[in-house]
């Protein structure tokens, strides 16, 4: 057996993953698949990659891209979530600001630096037209330092994951003021050089399985009730995020990869734009 380790956050997108561990597809083929759930998100997974703590992972597409134009060696293998991500942008339940325009000149709550929270309020910020220059950021790691850090007081506003973050909001932990989605694929499968570099095969054998798992997700027979449970959804929720979810089994175009680096670069986010041999596997 080949061992082949993998991170990526504990949320309903990476089920193909789990179900393809869970029914020895990767087995059948003398891979031992080791994944990692790792809540911090994208900023922490980039480090773990540039650490080579890990060998691929499953990461925010704007993420892994800015810390490869900052020297990680680190490429990406191909798209996984060819859909936008939906980011919820959440107060404290009792908060005082009722609009995102509210916000403005506020604190952001972010998990790290180079997160999609970090790089998702600029999106947004970009998009209400306020001068990006004046935001300003606490760091709280994972979704259960948002709710403490929201609740005393020491950021004002969280965006994270629409759905990851419904339940918050049905109990009243928090109030979603609204959604800013992604204007580009979300999640792709990225991997060090060095492991890119001698595992060829390794991979071609882990794409294609999860490639035909991510293919036949959405009809598996009651696939919304089993991601309801084993998430602690509302099925409803499911439903529609499943709607509006699809997967993708190609690699990222290289007109949305300049478009992403178009963005990080407006935003003064990052400062180089790399060609796409750099950056695609």
């Amino acid at each position: 057996m080949k061992t082949v380790k993998i991170i990526g956050v504990p949320e309903h997108f990476n089920l193909p993953w789990h179900l393809a561990i869970e029914e020895g597809a990767f087995a059948e083929r003398g891979i031992d698949l080791q994944w990692t759930d790792i809540p911090e998100g994208t900023g922490r997974m980039s480090q773990m990659l540039q650490d080579e703590e890990t060998d691929l992972a499953i990461i925010l597409t704007e993420g892994i891209i800015k810390s490869i134009t900052e020297g990680n060696p680190t490429k990406i293998v191909q798209e996984y979530i060819g859909s936008p991500l939906l980011w919820g942008i959440h107060v404290d339940y009792n908060s005082p600001y009722q609009t995102i325009n509210d916000l403005k000149n506020t604190k952001g709550a972010i998990s790290r630096f180079g997160s999609g929270s970090h790089l998702m309020a600029y999106v947004n910020a970009q998009e209400q037209k306020w001068d990006t220059a004046n935001l300003q950021f606490k760091i709280i790691n994972n979704l259960n330092g948002a709710i403490d850090g929201l609740a005393n007081g020491n950021a004002d506003y969280f965006m994270w994951e629409h759905f990851t973050t419904k339940p918050l909001v049905d109990d009243n932990t928090f109030r979603r003021l609204g959604d800013c989605p992604t204007p580009w694929p979300c999640f792709v499968i990225a991997g060090t050089q060095k492991f890119l570099t001698e595992n060829n095969t390794l991979l071609k054998h882990v794409l294609e399985v999860i490639n035909t798992y991510s293919k036949e997700f959405k009809s598996i027979p009651s696939i919304d009730r089993t991601l309801a449970n084993r998430y602690e959804q509302k099925l409803e929720d499911i439903q529609e995020w499943l709607t509006i979810t699809q997967w993708s089994q190609k690699q990222l175009n290289i007109n949305t990869l300049k478009k992403v680096q178009d963005s990080l670069s407006t935003l003064n986010l990052i400062s180089q734009s790399l060609k796409g041999s750099d950056i695609l596997y």
